[in-house]
C-alpha cells in the first residue's frame, strides 16, 4: 500500500504539535493507519557575539540560540484524508513536506 510521509520542522514547538494534532484528527475520522508524529533530533543553532561594539573594555559576549523542532508522520495513503490534510491550515513559521513513497 503507498503511503505519504510528513515531514514538519519550525522554531515554535507549540505550533508544530497542534499541526501533528489536527493531521491525528483527519486520521481518526477516515480510519488510515498512521505512524508517529515521531520526534527528530533538535537542531541548536548557536551564535556568539561581543557586546562590546569597539572591541575595547572587558571581554563580555551574548550567546544566542535558535532551537528547530522537527517531526516525522508516517501515513497510509487515502484520497479522501490526504485532501483533508492538504487543507489544514498551516501557522506561519512551519515548514511542512509531504512526500509520497512507492
Amino acid at each position: 500500500m503507498p503511503r505519504a510521509r510528513i515531514n514538519l520542522a519550525s522554531t515554535d514547538i507549540d505550533k508544530i504539535n497542534q499541526i501533528s494534532k489536527s493531521i491525528g484528527d483527519i486520521v481518526e475520522k477516515t480510519k488510515v493507519k498512521m505512524k508517529g508524529p515521531i520526534p527528530l533530533p533538535t537542531k541548536k543553532l548557536k551564535i556568539t557575539t561581543r557586546k562590546s561594539p569597539c572591541g575595547d573594555g572587558k571581554a563580555s559576549f551574548d550567546r544566542f540560540e535558535m532551537r528547530i523542532h522537527k517531526r516525522l508522520i508516517d501515513l497510509g495513503v487515502d484520497e479522501r484524508a490526504l485532501r483533508l490534510i492538504m487543507r489544514v491550515p498551516i501557522p506561519e513559521g512551519v515548514n511542512i513536506e509531504i512526500e509520497l513513497l512507492d
